[in-house]
């Protein structure tokens, strides 16, 4: 062979250098090197396409412009193929060639001094062909320019000892990668393999990829289309074919940007929560896309936890395409990106609260949970999300939902703070003794019957500047209101109040007379800051040992004909009063969910009504 035909390079002394680094630093997962070289094969033929329009002629024009992917399980290669552009020899020289050139020192001093490893820096030298050293023996490159009168040429090397550039006889426009796998990697010759990562990584390459004959990306990407463009039904099958889900979505939110970042989304929010269904915490449900090819499916860090229930994908130009999962997180774009989709997510959910309330608590009813996690882990959007949350309250009937700015907005005149109470239900509230104080002086109470609402309320702290405060709270102070019926004078009350104390000792911290109460004779109430009965149950139902003393403080309404009678017997029937006012205090505490031990109730209420018949 002459010199001509052949021409062998020689690799410089760093090229194993910078191998080794995009073998074994820039790819965490081995089948990249499939997207990154169909990514190439796609630019390829949108290079071509752009030639057409510009030249008068370009070889093989007859050609499809398509991507063809072989692969043989008996030889162990992969072929990837596209009659796109071509390559001359100082194209094919300079193109394949770079980690020849003297960039390639920069570049691996760039990532060497750089312990983020900065993505821009791969897309900057374009080392994506060689991640198929990744897995191969040695790589082989057969090509020819669209020029008519380019002469077909060979690439090959091992990617170790240099490469060798060759001519050849036959070859059609375009180009055609061949890659030798090792036997580390000869699951990349079959075929079924093959198209999992095709249908993963390169669904809306815009131009058809076929896979031994069979063409794999068949769904548009329509997140890059005007919406006016599209119709309900090209949205629905895109959800469901992105979502792989059979219902139809309660949202869609399609918009484009070009400041501060170039971005093209689609996300919907599906009918059903799978976490309220029992399939426990989903993996983020929206992919990253850079220009229609795939950079993560499930990346942790582009949205806020919260927001794993959307599906769908976001595209940004300004994304390079070689990033890893590793930087993923830790990438300004990627936060960028991450302030910017959910920004106007939270806008989009407060137009259509607004807009059409009922649509929206169809979707509260299936998603607050994730709206109460993000109040509570969600420190920039705090007081956005808050605006988001609606609660049953004790001038609503039952099933009907306000939010926080209607219920400031129906505050009475001088009210300064927003009351709420914290259930198992709707029942359990009502049938408290708290809530009598506010009903009677006309005060709205908010209904909270979640887990999460203990941390939610523990978090937002104030709405609209007004403090949120629990009903049950000790230190809480009402205005006096007239009641009616006789009431125990304030030093007998007194007394009184002593007497229960020195009765039931040091189970409970207080005991004084109420200007709350109006029906029930006593109430359980726990200081300011106090784990609340509700968060205690928790605990000891996560933890079966946990154990916390909680200081209780008890309220009796001197106007109660209980508390009017028990004061009478006090002196008269010894035997009795201790065991009743044992009984009011613990009737008090398992109201309030405080009462760790209920068995003496039983014996206790049997005694009392014997010594009552005597």
């Amino acid at each position: 062979m002459s010199e001509e035909e052949s021409n062998k390079q020689h690799f410089q002394a760093e090229v194993q250098q910078l191998l080794d680094i995009v073998i074994n630093s820039l790819y965490t997962d081995k089948e990249i090197f499939i997207r990154e070289l169909v990514s190439n094969a796609a630019d390829a033929l949108e290079k071509l396409r752009h030639t057409q329009l510009t030249q008068k002629s370009v070889l093989d024009p007859e050609l499809e412009l398509a991507i063809n992917i072989t692969t043989d399980e008996e030889k162990k290669t992969i072929t990837i193929t596209d009659h796109g552009i071509g390559m001359n020899r100082d194209e094919l020289t300079q193109n394949l060639g770079t980690i020849a050139h003297s960039g390639s020192k920069k570049f691996i001093n760039s990532l060497s001094d750089s312990d983020q490893k900065e993505t821009n820096l791969i897309g900057q030298f374009g080392v994506g062909f060689y991640s198929a050293f990744m897995v191969s023996n040695d790589v082989k490159v057969f090509t020819r320019s669209w020029e008519k009168d380019s002469q077909p040429l060979s690439w090959a090397s091992d990617g170790k000892s240099g490469y060798e550039i060759q001519e050849e006889k036959e070859q059609k426009r375009g180009s055609s990668i061949l890659i030798s796998l090792t036997d580390d990697h000869e699951e990349f010759s079959k075929e079924d393999r093959v198209k999992d990562i095709l249908q993963s990584y390169s669904s809306f390459v815009p131009f058809p990829v076929l896979l031994n004959g069979e063409r794999i990306n068949t769904v548009e990407a329509i997140w890059m289309k005007p919406k006016s463009e599209i119709t309900d039904e090209d949205y629905t099958e895109f959800y469901k074919f992105t979502a792989k889900a059979f219902d139809e979505p309660i949202y869609r939110m399609h918009f484009s940007a070009d400041a501060p970042l170039m971005i093209n989304s689609l996300v919907f929010v599906p009918k059903e929560n799978p976490e309220k269904l029992g399939f426990g915490q989903v993996d983020p449900g929206v992919s990253l896309y850079c220009n229609k090819v795939l950079i993560d499916g499930t990346p942790k860090g582009l949205l806020p936890d919260w927001l794993r229930f959307l599906k769908g994908v976001i595209d940004s130009e300004d994304l390079p395409l070689n990033i890893s999962r590793e930087s993923m997180q830790d990438s300004a774009l990627i936060k960028k990106l991450n302030r910017l989709i959910t920004k106007r997510f939270i806008k989009f959910l407060e137009r259509e609260s607004t807009a059409n309330n009922e649509n929206y608590e169809t979707f509260y009813n299936q998603f607050r949970n994730f709206i109460k996690e993000g109040v509570i882990t969600d420190t920039d959007h705090r007081d956005n999300l808050a605006n988001l949350l609606r609660f049953e309250t004790s001038i609503e009937e039952p099933g009907n939902l306000s939010s926080l700015d209607q219920y400031v907005t129906r505050m009475k005149e001088g009210q300064d703070k927003i009351y709420f109470q914290i259930a198992q239900d709707r029942s359990s509230i009502e049938s408290a003794p708290y809530l009598e104080a506010f009903k009677a002086r006309g005060l709205e109470v908010l209904f909270l019957y979640e887990a999460i609402d203990e941390y939610l309320v523990g978090q937002l702290t104030s709405f609209s500047e007004k403090e949120l405060v629990s009903i049950n709270r000790a230190d809480l102070e009402l205005d006096d209101i007239e009641t009616e019926g006789d009431s125990l004078d304030e030093e007998l009350a007194s007394e009184l109040c002593e007497w229960i104390k020195e009765t039931l000792g040091e189970r409970i911290a207080e005991v004084r007379s109420s200007k709350r109460l109006v029906d029930s004779p006593a109430a359980a109430l726990t200081p300011g800051g106090s784990m609340s009965p509700q968060m205690k149950q928790m605990m000891q139902q996560m933890n079966p040992d946990f154990s916390q003393s909680q200081s209780v403080e008890i309220e009796i309404n001197p106007r109660h004909d209980l508390i009017k009678k028990l004061h009478e017997v006090r002196q008269s029937r010894s035997d009795l009063a201790p065991m009743i006012a044992e009984q009011i205090v613990d009737n008090a505490l398992l109201s309030a969910g405080l009462l760790d031990e209920s068995k003496n109730m039983v014996n206790r209420v049997y005694d009392i009504m014997l010594k009552s018949l005597d």
